[in-house]
């Protein structure tokens, strides 16, 4: 035991070098123990930080496998940091594994927590139940400041709802996507830095569950530094950020997988429950609404299903049309006096069921990407896509981006307000999108004035523009 606390006290020393553990108290609390509870277990130390009344250091024993009956809370408001080596965290059970219930700032590093797994459409983790997340840290209503989840060399795998959450939302769970900023948060903003993280497999038990979920109301913003990392099998979103009133949406993703996310309402398993006729057009004064197909009841998760109905001036039905709620690989959201500003550099988004990467702004400020280096190919719509529906701007730099057979447009820049539009195309290549008919879409919808200049990209399937001013490099 002497030697394996003194290899433990050589771990937190390590831990130092690459964490601000000033911060920390000088003594790590030790795990020693895998049992779920008692001396020397990691609810134990919990415990015992949450008591503490300062910033702490758990440290567990190399290969540690703690196999849970019921969730961990750490009940503390002051920092938490927990050095893994290596262990993991399991459960059988439908729970959430980590809960930092008082908004604490929380530090993980070398460790694994995996819920059950066997999740999906027909087999949910909410019926009668809460879908458990991996990690859950729930913002107080009166922080300010900013809240920060470090994860480094941590997977998160095989829970029913999200994979990683962070919510400074009233509304909880029901919180919802930034457009329309429902609910109401702290002062606080919200700091998520990840680094060799992968999360996989979750999401798959409850509709809308992602893979990484931020939730930030009131003033605050959103920022996301990510590295190394994988968002895979995601029922939801691989990642979703909801920014839903005041504040920004500040993203840099490096070396990072947005693979194979959002078939959570597969439309494999639900076409049975589609109307014999999932769409309709018709002249004014042909059709009541009465008469097509009304909302559907009868799935397994109604949820999936959107209608949508547009009327005539009569009030006789337009059109209509269903189709299935799948999700991206990386979705943004922000609906307040703020902008989205991200850079993403030698990314992979693939094979995603909706959009790869899905940024929109409603407010007043702007949204822009520059994209380096990456791969975006494979998704069920459109690869790329930028929505800026405010009077803010659409700004955007692609280079050196492989963009190919998307189901959608292989990259969309669009202003739909009184801001303006810049698209500029450095090298790269799109081909077989869209059917082989759109690479690139860049619209300026309003008042504002649009560019898209290209320079050395080959755009085999074509581009659609309009209000925009074309020039070739």
């Amino acid at each position: 035991m002497r030697v394996l606390k003194s290899h433990l006290k050589t771990s937190v020393a390590a831990l130092c070098v690459v964490l601000p553990c000033a911060a920390f108290a000088e003594a790590p609390i030790l795990v020693t123990s895998g049992a779920d509870a008692g001396a020397d277990s990691l609810r134990a130390a919990l415990a015992t930080a949450a008591a503490s009344g300062a910033p702490s250091t758990i440290v567990l024993a190399p290969g540690t496998h703690i196999d849970l009956a019921s969730g961990l809370t750490y009940g503390g408001t002051d920092a938490l940091a927990i050095r893994g080596n290596g262990a993991r965290i399991t459960s059988l059970a439908n729970i959430t594994l980590l809960t930092a219930s008082e908004g604490a700032d929380l530090t993980l590093t070398g460790l694994t927590l995996q819920g059950p797994g066997g999740f999906d459409i027909n087999n949910r983790g909410d019926i009668d139940q809460t879908a458990g997340k991996g990690i859950f840290v729930d913002v107080r209503d009166d922080q300010s400041g900013v809240v920060t989840l470090r994860l480094s060399d941590v997977t998160v795998a095989n829970v029913a709802g999200h994979g990683v959450h962070i919510s400074d939302c009233s509304l909880a769970d029901d919180c919802g996507s930034g457009g329309g900023g429902a609910g109401e948060g702290s002062p606080a903003s919200i700091s998520v830095v990840f680094s060799d993280v992968t999360i996989d497999g979750v999401g798959q038990g409850r509709f809308d569950a992602d893979g990484l979920r931020v939730d930030e109301r009131s003033a605050g913003s959103i920022h996301l530094v990510a590295t190394g990392s994988t968002f895979m099998g995601v029922g939801a979103d691989g990642a979703e950020l909801d920014e839903g009133q005041d504040g920004d949406v500040i993203v840099m993703v490096t070396d990072t997988l947005f693979i194979r996310n959002g078939d959570y309402c597969d439309p494999a398993i639900l076409s049975a429950f589609m109307p014999a006729e999932p769409e309709g057009e018709f002249e004014q004064g042909k059709m009541t609404e009465a008469e097509i197909p009304g909302p559907i009841t009868s799935s397994p998760d109604d949820r999936c299903f959107e209608r949508e109905v547009d009327l005539h001036e009569d009030g006789s039905v337009e059109e209509y049309e269903f189709a299935n709620d799948v999700d991206d690989g990386f979705d943004i959201d922000e609906a307040g006096a703020g902008s989205i500003l991200a850079t993403v550099t030698r990314a992979t988004i693939s094979d995603n069921f909706d959009e790869g990467l899905d940024f929109d702004e409603e407010g007043a400020v702007s949204i822009e990407l520059a994209i380096f280096d990456s791969t975006a190919r494979g998704n069920t719509d459109d690869a790329i896509k930028n929505s800026e529906e405010g009077p803010g701007h659409a700004i955007g730099i692609v280079a050196n981006v492989s963009v190919t057979n998307n189901g959608g447009v292989g990259v969309v820049f669009e202003e739909e307000g009184e801001g303006d539009t810049h698209v500029v195309s450095l090298g790269g290549i799109t081909m077989g999108n869209d059917d082989g008919d759109t690479g690139f879409e860049v619209v300026q919808d309003d008042d504002g004035f649009g560019t898209f200049k290209i320079m050395g990209t080959t755009i085999a399937d074509g581009t659609d523009t309009d209000g925009v001013v074309m020039a070739d490099g």
